[in-house]
């Protein structure tokens, strides 16, 4: 409507975003409200991103699938589909048996929920995994195996990291135990659109994880958790629990405690990885446990969006001596 004064680089040259004009050829790139200058390399999943005249030219190659289950009741599928299901039962976590008569599948893993405090919510107690013909069972900081009579030789190899028990197969499939109540599902991309289960397709759609045992669209993750009960005598759940209305008293200190995800320690992942959902399982989580485990489930909570943030390039140093310690002289 009018002219506005202001100022404008010379032909030829462009905005770098810093108040100073370069040519094309020096523009920066923007990924998560950052500037990088040309050359500069980030790392996206496992692909790594170079800055060329403003524009990612990124590597294609296919990465691994990772499913989470952590807490109690909190899923992140291989899609990225956040949501919690609390049912007290065996549940198929995933497998590649889908349907198709055809099909014969190599692995299943099967979590057992069990109700952890006194609000109702449950946690994963134990995880059974089936490789061929041997089933690995895993609880209590241990696992043992079992050989089946039926099956192919899946071979596989375990090893301790850190805090994790990690199980590796031959078939493509890694299992990332933190002996408490985190498991990792990894998955090699040859899986991808072949797998069912309580963490989704993996096909990088997340609108259609929620596909039940009949091959079903579900939008009710009560419905659709249900439908991957292993035995039919566990009883539906019908109601989302919410420990926090439950045992009131308890909400203002989980908030306190949890609003380490929001606050400044963890800024520098915010952009990378939404905090929200994290932060409301941890709260959640806090609520619920009250059966002497409070402070294992805060920990674990917090500890689900550290590892969001560092799968993201986000590295945070959120353990102190009195937040959550490890004793790493230990581990080591």
């Amino acid at each position: 409507s009018e002219c506005v004064s202001g100022c404008v680089c010379p032909e030829g040259l462009f905005d770098d975003g810093k108040g100073g004009c370069v040519e094309e050829k020096d523009c920066p790139c923007i990924h998560n409200n950052q500037w990088y200058s040309p050359g500069q390399k980030i790392t996206v999943d496992c692909n790594t991103c170079t800055c060329q005249k403003r524009v990612w030219n990124c590597t294609e190659d296919v990465c691994y699938g990772t499913c989470m289950i952590y807490g109690s009741g909190h899923y992140v599928t291989f899609d990225g589909k956040f949501y919690d299901f609390d049912g007290s039962c065996e549940y198929v976590a995933t497998q590649d048996f889908c349907g198709d008569k055809n099909s014969s599948g190599s692995f299943s893993i099967i979590t057992e929920n069990v109700p952890c405090g006194t609000t109702g919510v449950t946690c994963s107690k134990a995880i059974k995994i089936f490789l061929g013909k041997t089933e690995l069972k895993l609880e209590n900081k241990d696992y043992k195996e079992i050989q089946r009579d039926i099956g192919d030789d899946v071979h596989y190899w375990n090893r301790t990291v850190g805090l994790y028990l990690v199980i590796e197969a031959s078939n493509g499939v890694m299992l990332i135990w933190d002996k408490k109540t985190t498991v990792f599902i990894k998955l090699t991309p040859d899986y991808k659109g072949k797998v069912c289960g309580l963490c989704g397709n993996f096909d990088d759609k997340s609108n259609n994880d929620f596909t039940t045992r009949s091959g079903l669209q579900e939008t009710n993750a009560l419905k659709f958790g249900n439908s991957w009960k292993q035995s039919p005598m566990c009883p539906d759940v019908t109601q989302e629990i919410k420990p926090c209305d439950v045992k009131p008293h308890r909400k203002s200190w989980a908030e306190k405690e949890c609003s380490i995800i929001r606050s400044d320690v963890f800024k520098i992942c915010h952009s990378k990885v939404d905090p929200i959902p994290f932060f409301e399982a941890c709260v959640h989580d806090a609520c619920s446990c009250d059966s002497g485990g409070d402070c294992e489930c805060f920990c674990s909570a917090v500890a689900a969006y550290a590892q969001e943030c560092t799968k993201a390039q986000a590295c945070v140093f959120w353990r102190t001596p009195d937040i959550c310690p490890i004793f790493c002289d230990y581990y080591n």
